[in-house]
């Protein structure tokens, strides 16, 4: 059966895909934050996220697909407010937790996304968590405490993977608010995160007494944003159609080993031994929730709709 008739298959692709192009984002990331404060950092991803959608709707008018997606309603706005104020907490955590730790370590620590957002998903969106998923939500879990620790015979936790945890936390709830509109116009959904999220950060940062260093890294920032941040978060809207949030972010956690696989290479630095088990720890757990397997989740809103026509 081919992707276009198997909405699951269609949702996996999604997601692996967004994984693939968020991975860059920490290891890259790392290199600008040499020459870019964390809170302005922030505002030029989303920024370029924001930059991203205007491409991809420029793109739908030169072949004619405008209006082919649902646009965004007045009811879905608490949604919306809840995603850009979380996209402004997120990215600055990340970036203030890679100024204290590794990119590598921190690739792996923001798998506690898959943890938040299958909680969260559990508790409040009445998703169904498998075994499997629990299984390997354990795993992640238990991975991310012994990456946290800085000192393993003190047992003092690292502030920098904290912040990263924090970040990765804010992340699920995002993903959950996202699911509940996943079934409009992700285009709208991006673009409207990455102006008032970009903006506020930005706001922020100056006000704060950060400052550019150079213009080059600003367009090096804003690249990032564009890949990782703007047309990630665009496919991964489609797929939480076919695959709701739980196990969309399950298909996610592969992004921190491609990214691992990247900071490796860029910064040719050997990890602790502590960074390997962690490693072995989470790739159990993202083996386990990525053969989850997913049943085809229908969007409430659309559910809703279907009721109404019979």
């Amino acid at each position: 059966m081919s992707a276009k008739k198997n909405p699951i298959r269609k949702g996996i692709f999604f997601a692996v895909l967004a994984a693939v192009l968020y991975a860059i984002n920490a290891p890259f990331s790392k290199i600008v934050l040499e020459h870019m404060p964390p809170i302005l950092m922030a505002g030029f991803l989303y920024v370029g996220s924001a930059l991203a959608m205007l491409m991809v709707g420029g793109m739908r008018m030169l072949h004619g697909r405008i209006g082919l997606e649902k646009s965004l309603e007045e009811k879905e706005w608490p949604y919306i407010v809840a995603m850009i104020l979380l996209d402004v907490i997120s990215p600055v955590c990340l970036m203030m937790g890679l100024k204290m730790t590794t990119a590598e370590n921190a690739s792996l620590l923001s798998n506690f996304e898959v943890v938040v957002t299958a909680l969260l998903a559990l508790l409040f969106f009445k998703e169904k968590i498998s075994r499997r998923l629990w299984v390997g939500i354990l795993f992640v879990t238990v991975s991310c405490c012994v990456l946290s620790f800085e000192d393993m015979d003190s047992l003092r936790f690292s502030n920098g993977s904290l912040l990263v945890v924090l970040s990765a936390f804010c992340w699920g709830l995002d993903n959950n608010c996202t699911k509940m509109i996943s079934d409009k116009d992700p285009l709208q959904i991006v673009l409207l995160k990455g102006l008032f999220s970009g903006t506020i950060a930005l706001g922020v940062g100056f006000y704060m007494g950060e400052t550019i260093e150079s213009v080059w890294m600003v367009v090096a920032a804003l690249v990032v944003g564009l890949i990782s941040y703007g047309m990630s978060v665009y496919v991964d809207i489609y797929a939480q159609r076919y695959l709701g949030a739980a196990r969309t972010s399950a298909y996610y956690a592969i992004s921190p080993f491609i990214a691992t696989g990247l900071s490796l290479l860029i910064f040719q630095q050997i990890p602790p031994k502590v960074y390997w088990i962690g490693l072995v720890l989470m790739a159990v757990g993202a083996w386990l929730c990525s053969r989850d397997t997913p049943l085809i989740n229908i969007n409430p809103n659309r559910s809703m709709e279907k009721k109404e026509k019979n």
